[in-house]
């Protein structure tokens, strides 16, 4: 009954306690006597030590002592003890002061019983817990996977920490190409070699994934041994980024997989974000496309600057419902607004906007899949990326929008495409409004609302976008191959998605210190071969080139060989942020846009022919032919 009610653990640990004190006085009196005790002591002993076991263990009950298991046993414990030895050996002294026999026992030995029962009582159990942890990580560690950690730095050593006590990982080595570190032990684990020996090490410990933990070097660490890893057959991981350390969006130990990103190798963005504030916060904000790649990246951001309401704008009903159900349970805090429309209905806009009066808009609802809209879809790529743009713009002039974001593409610069050529007629419509306003304002025509500030953004291709090259490879790599890509020389400009957002969301800020109607570009860094990018990928999915064949189809209709960021005949500025640079385009004025409105008011009834022929008029830099090289 005893056993059952305390368990056979706790009854180890009472029994373990017992002998503890009455061992604790014995060895107090073995010091006392120099291991010689007087016969008289050792009859004494007898009379006291019960009293002693008895006074003491009440108390270690008392506090709780057998509450806990020895394994887990901690400073907390610790003071738990410290606290029942003092309180307990008070009143054992008291109880032998009571008895009448505190004189007979020597202060040598009332001073050293508690010293000693405090020791034995606390080794043991830490002792206990060191054994109880070896054996059990020593057992974990075969089933454990064996992992090489990249780096020898912070980081680094920051991941052997918080993996030491994972019963998924074990750590069995470091390699660094810092030499002073050579050899030596870092939390217990050797710095090996250099990095350039992983295959070696690999093979010698039997290793079957390797960490990188040097944010510092990501891009060309990432890279180089993504190669070495994919030709031996090992998985590669990554810890975060130092933006996502420092930020406290993700710890050391948050380990993933190596994505896209980490191998383009570009720098983090800066954000001004007291600007930001002063653009977004307390204000309703609009964001068309909300359901698309850059539109929700956008609608994500945002919410950090606590804007008064952000409406979600999207004609793609599956579109819009994913991204409420994503957001809208996760920050109940921030007003959200999800409508759907088509940016080319007047009423509909109108009565969005009437409804919420927006301050900014930030237009990303746009179709931009080029070999689609190049035919049997001309006449939709313009209706809706110019003809839509020019409702919507009007609109935000008529109810006071004070920034008017449009996001645009590099496939606007020289286009060879009808989806290049309308984004371009969609820069042009903005400026030509632009123009249109500040003329009002230059001669001081008295308006009813503030004027509006138009601000368009190019930039290239976005690693993950909806309809871009990397899910399609991603599909075909799934099915064993092969890639298809169009041409071996074929380049295109990149950045992650998040990246995009947050410059645009920049630019919208900077946008009219030189009157309004700027064209930002942002630095897409150097262009990347589309073959290499099917490589990587390859790579990241933990196969070899000689795996996935890689075919060449062929340039499709409207493509590029390699994009431009600017026109032949364009130049750019400086900004005060190192990513942006503002395009000087050729502007139109307000008779070219009459003229171009009502030729899309007719443009419905033209074949894709017509069209292509005819959008030389009205923009001269756009080349009619399916293809260039």
């Amino acid at each position: 009954m005893f056993v059952s009610r305390f368990g056979i653990r706790t009854l180890i640990a009472i029994t373990h306690d017992f002998v503890a004190i009455a061992v604790a006085w014995w060895l107090a009196y073995l010091f006392r006597f120099n291991f010689d005790i007087p016969a008289s002591t050792l009859s004494f002993l007898p009379t006291i030590l019960p009293w002693a076991v008895l006074i003491q263990t009440s108390f270690f009950f008392g506090l709780g002592l057998y509450r806990g298991l020895w394994r887990y046993a901690s400073f907390p414990d610790l003071k738990r003890i410290f606290i029942a030895v003092v309180a307990g050996t008070a009143t054992v002294l008291l109880m032998f002061w009571i008895l009448g026999v505190l004189d007979d026992i020597p202060g040598s030995v009332i001073l050293l019983a508690p010293l000693l029962l405090l020791l034995i009582m606390g080794s043991s159990r830490l002792a206990y817990r060191a054994w109880k942890e070896h054996r059990l990580y020593s057992l974990e560690s075969y089933e454990a996977k064996l992992v090489l950690v990249i780096g020898a730095g912070n980081t680094a050593v920051n991941l052997v920490k918080d993996l030491a006590h994972s019963r998924d990982w074990h750590v069995v080595g470091m390699l660094d190409d810092d030499r002073r570190k050579m050899g030596t032990r870092l939390l217990g684990v050797r710095v090996l070699g250099k990095i350039d020996e992983l295959p070696h090490w690999v093979q010698q410990l039997n290793v079957g994934h390797v960490i990188i933990a040097i944010p510092s070097e990501a891009h060309r660490i990432h890279r180089h041994t993504l190669e070495m890893c994919a030709e031996i057959g090992v998985k590669v991981m990554t810890v975060p980024s130092y933006a996502d350390l420092i930020s406290g969006k993700a710890t050391v130990s948050t380990i993933r997989e190596i994505e896209l990103d980490d191998l383009l190798g570009r720098e983090p963005v800066v954000l001004d974000t007291d600007g930001l504030h002063s653009l977004l916060t307390g204000k309703v904000v609009l964001v068309t496309g909300a359901g698309g790649s850059i539109g929700s990246e956008l609608c994500r951001q945002l919410i950090a600057y606590d804007p008064d309401r952000i409406v979600f704008l999207e004609l793609n009903e599956f579109s819009l419902y994913s991204i409420q159900e994503e957001l809208a349970p996760r920050f109940p805090n921030i007003n959200m607004s999800f409508v759907i429309g088509d940016i080319k209905d007047y009423a509909r806009m109108t009565q969005i906007f009437t409804q919420f009066r927006p301050s900014v808009v930030f237009h990303a609802a746009a179709y931009k899949h080029v070999p689609l809209m190049e035919q049997e879809n001309a006449c939709q790529a313009l209706l809706n990326n110019v003809l839509g743009t020019y409702v919507l713009a009007q609109i935000a002039i008529s109810y006071g929008v004070g920034k008017f974001v449009l996001v645009s593409t590099d496939k606007a610069v020289n286009p060879v495409s009808v989806m290049g050529a309308s984004k371009r007629l969609a820069e042009m419509v903005c400026q030509a409004l632009q123009q249109s306003i500040s003329r009002q304002t230059s001669q001081n025509q008295v308006t009813q609302t503030l004027p509006t500030c138009f601000v368009m953004v190019r930039f290239g291709n976005v690693l993950g976008s909806t309809g871009s090259v990397i899910p399609k490879f991603r599909e075909q790599i799934a099915r064993g191959g092969p890639i298809t890509v169009t041409h071996p020389d074929m380049t295109r400009y990149f950045m992650s998605i998040p990246e995009a957002a947050q410059l645009v969301l920049q630019a919208g800020w900077m946008g009219g210190v030189r009157g309004g109607g700027e064209i930002f570009v942002l630095d897409m860094g150097n262009p990347v071969r589309i073959v290499d990018l099917a490589n990587d990928l390859i790579h990241l999915s933990g196969l070899a080139e000689d795996d996935i064949r890689i075919v060449y189809s062929g340039l499709r209709p409207g493509e590029k060989l390699h994009e431009e960021l600017l026109a032949t005949n364009e130049n750019s500025l400086p900004t005060p942020h190192e990513k942006l640079r503002i395009a000087q385009a050729r502007e139109v004025d307000e008779r070219w846009l009459s003229d171009l409105i009502l030729w899309l008011e007719r443009v419905s009834v033209l074949s894709d022919k017509e069209v292509r022929d005819q959008l030389t008029k009205w923009v001269p830099e756009y080349t009619n032919k399916e293809s260039t090289h």
